[in-house]
């Protein structure tokens, strides 16, 4: 520890010393993978790591989204639960499996601070020798534990609360009196509301971390109000900490152990700072080394740094789901087919279809922003391809650079479900 506000030296580091160390661990993280985990020899077959040694050269790689991560599991559940992602065998370097709705197994390492969540706790206000109260759940799914392996790491105890029973929850809170609470803003909210219904004083827990689920600012506010912080962190069970929140409240700062890009859904392509797209992460865990893996989130990037002093990036938070896959008069319409047809026109910047009408009655309009010089005739070649690449009718529409809204979606609903 470095002093009481970092949890280390890495979070201040100079941002190009941070880069560099990043692209060199790449490097050694893909020859890695390709060699530890056979699904992805297969998919990064042709690939050389040693000339991965770039952002640029990294966004060349195939993104293996979630749901493809799934159906690869399932393809290969008879010999191998893991579809070939995970590096490690049952035994004392897999300390436990995990499954996530699908079901999607996930394996935990025998690694300290397994998922790396010991720096969220700590920009929480969480300090060894405290007691955290747990109120992920421990069933199954590995959101207890991920939180507990930061906390011991730590050096904290932890009280397993899990999820439901709240009065024994508030009262175990009252005879225990953890410092903090760690577990979803909601049920945070339903134990502190309780304990106020009963008359039971909670103010020696003054911090949280929570997760799982948006913190709205207003919510953050209601628990200000009753003297607790609480402060977000945004993680998965595939790739552990991917961001946390600092007392700052500006974005969230991305962890030490990860590589992340935005890019626009349905596609790998990177988008520029600020343009809200798919969270695409590469983990450095070497026992489930996943490469740009696409969460299916959507974030853009900030820019600058957090007050704080830490110097590596920061996103906004969970903006919504990249998956924006529709159907349309019978037909599933999904963005890596608008993606598909945007790639053949190079002077179209960014496009979006919008599907309209009712249901049975759906119109579909591709909106696109194109360079100043639009070539005659483009509206109509754009139609053609859309008939071909999505077998439906649709109309386009060419608007003004950006006047496109910057939320990441590339496929709106708009149509009345009444």
């Amino acid at each position: 520890m470095s002093n009481n506000e970092h949890y280390d030296a890495l979070e201040t580091r100079d941002p190009q010393a941070r880069e560099r160390t990043l692209l060199e661990r790449l490097c050694k993280q893909i020859a890695h993978a390709q060699k530890a985990a056979p699904a992805f020899a297969r998919i990064l077959a042709d690939v050389d790591a040693a000339q991965v040694d770039s952002r640029e050269a990294l966004a060349q790689l195939p993104v293996t989204r979630k749901s493809e991560l799934l159906a690869l599991q399932q393809e290969a559940r008879a010999t191998d639960a893991f579809g070939g992602f995970a590096a490690i065998g049952r035994g004392p370097l897999m300390r436990r499996v995990f499954a996530s709705p699908g079901p999607l197994y996930e394996p935990e390492g025998a690694a300290p601070d397994y998922w790396r969540t010991a720096r969220a706790l700590y920009a929480a206000g969480f300090r060894a020798g405290e007691l955290v109260h747990n109120c992920f759940s421990y069933h199954m799914t590995p959101a207890g534990s991920i939180m507990e392996s930061g906390a011991h790491a730590l050096g904290c105890t932890v009280f397993p609360g899990g999820t439901g029973q709240t009065e024994q929850q508030v009262e175990a809170i009252a005879d225990l009196k953890p410092a903090g609470y760690a577990g979803t803003p909601s049920f945070l909210k339903i134990i502190l509301e309780k304990a106020a219904e009963k008359n039971v004083a909670l103010s020696f827990m003054t911090k949280a971390l929570v997760s799982g689920e948006a913190c709205p600012p207003s919510l953050a506010e209601w628990f200000a109000e009753r003297s607790m912080q609480a402060l977000q962190c945004y993680a998965t069970a595939d790739l552990g900490l991917i961001a946390y929140e600092t007392v700052a409240r500006q974005g969230l700062v991305l962890d030490e152990g990860v590589l992340l890009e935005i890019v626009r859904p349905g596609t790998g392509d990177p988008v520029p700072e600020g343009e809200v797209g798919e969270v695409v992460v590469t983990t450095f865990n070497m026992d489930y080394p996943l490469v740009r893996f696409g969460t299916g989130d959507l974030s853009a990037l900030l820019p600058g740094h957090c007050p704080t002093g830490r110097t590596n990036q920061r996103i906004k938070g969970w903006m919504g789901r990249a998956d924006q896959t529709t159907k349309v008069r019978g037909m599933f319409v999904h963005p890596g087919q608008v993606a598909q047809i945007v790639r053949r026109f190079p002077e179209v910047l960014r496009a979006r279809l919008v599907v309209e009408g009712e249901m049975a009655d759906d119109r579909m309009t591709l909106k696109l922003e194109c360079a100043d010089s639009t070539p005659a005739g483009l509206a109509e070649r754009v139609a053609e391809a859309i008939r071909e690449v999505t077998k439906l009718r649709g109309d386009v529409q060419i608007v003004a650079p950006g006047s496109l809204p910057n939320d990441g979606k590339v496929i709106e609903d708009a149509r009345s479900y009444k």
